[in-house]
């Protein structure tokens, strides 16, 4: 991973490449959800200010979809990114939720968003489905070119992302519309199916290599490796859980159980006695396997943006992986980064 660097808009974070695509994303990215009102109402001023907190930080990766709030974190991110030089930073979208024109009322809180339902999502991995998804992403976000496209979450439409929407985008990549392409879900096995038969760049894998669970140490990341694609590591603090362990706080969009609530206190109470915040630890846990290019942070404000920043960027005391692994929080053969920061 090259080291952080001037590129004349400020210092930047260490960058890495998606697989071979030559997109480059920093170490640690933004995710656009939590702006869109995810859980509760993010205002204007304040989603704004979060987005300019992470170009302060060095952070030139930026992620949204359609489905998080409705458009909006499309809206909010291209309003945010539009002055900035376009070379400077790289955003990726998502497709296979069409959002169509709704005017029944009501708010979209069922879905996790505080944000009022002006649209209803249509699931469609048709190819001319992810076109039009794509066109309407460029027009929301006020750019003229999107850096990485994902297939967003296809779980009960694997016949239709297979056969219709990754040939549509490894079309849009062979045509340069597209620099790269790959798939966002929760779940490992379709991402490792994706990663041994087909040609995607990267994948983003949200909740399943995170200092709690590892999950995709059995099968995607080996298979990343193997194929000389790239993982992005979403949810690294599991909706919460590892960023601040309390009764009462979300794990995977859901309440945690107090069972994982009490391991996640034992694991801040291992780090915090090696003289670091759990949630510096759980920010770098992922990149002690070399598929990893990239976290996303869900911040809602800036302040949130620099304490992420901060503690991605903290020296590590060489001894909090094996008192998480003396323990018993952590398995004896699961890689763990090195002290620098990524």
């Amino acid at each position: 991973m090259a080291p952080a660097e001037e590129d004349g808009t400020g210092v930047v974070l260490p960058c890495r490449p998606l697989g071979g695509s030559g997109v480059l994303v920093t170490a640690l990215g933004f995710g656009g959800a939590a702006v869109a009102g995810l859980y509760e109402d993010v205002g204007e001023e304040v989603a704004a200010a979060a987005v300019e907190a992470a170009w302060d930080a060095g952070i030139r990766y930026f992620d949204t979809a359609p489905h998080y709030g409705l458009g909006l974190s499309e809206r909010r991110l291209g309003a945010a990114l539009r002055n900035r030089p376009r070379h400077a930073y790289t955003l990726s979208t998502k497709v296979g939720r069409v959002l169509e024109p709704y005017d029944g009322g009501g708010d979209d809180r069922a879905d996790g968003f505080a944000v009022p339902a002006t649209h209803r999502r249509r699931w469609d991995f048709s190819a001319d489905g992810v076109r039009r998804s794509l066109e309407d992403s460029l027009t929301r976000l006020g750019l003229d070119r999107i850096d990485l496209v994902l297939l967003h979450d296809p779980d009960d439409h694997a016949e239709q992302a297979f056969g219709e929407a990754y040939p549509a985008l490894e079309e849009l990549r062979s045509q340069g519309v597209v620099g790269a392409i790959g798939v966002g879900m929760n779940r490992t096995g379709m991402l490792t199916r994706f990663v041994r038969d087909t040609d995607v760049d990267a994948v983003l894998c949200a909740g399943r290599y995170t200092l709690l669970e590892q999950g995709a140490l059995e099968d995607l990341l080996p298979a990343a490796e193997a194929a000389g694609k790239s993982v992005i590591i979403g949810g690294v603090f599991n909706s919460g859980l590892l960023a601040a362990p309390a009764p009462g706080v979300t794990y995977d969009y859901a309440e945690a159980s107090d069972e994982l609530v009490g391991r996640a206190l034992r694991m801040g109470n291992v780090t915090e006695a090696a003289g670091v915040p759990l949630r510096a630890a759980a920010l770098r846990f992922p990149f002690g396997h070399p598929a990893v290019a990239s976290v996303l942070v869900g911040a809602r404000s800036a302040d949130q943006v620099r304490d992420a920043a901060e503690q991605f960027g903290r020296l590590l005391p060489a001894g909090v992986w094996e008192d998480l692994r003396a323990e018993g929080l952590l398995p004896a053969g699961v890689p763990v980064p090195e002290r620098r920061a990524p």
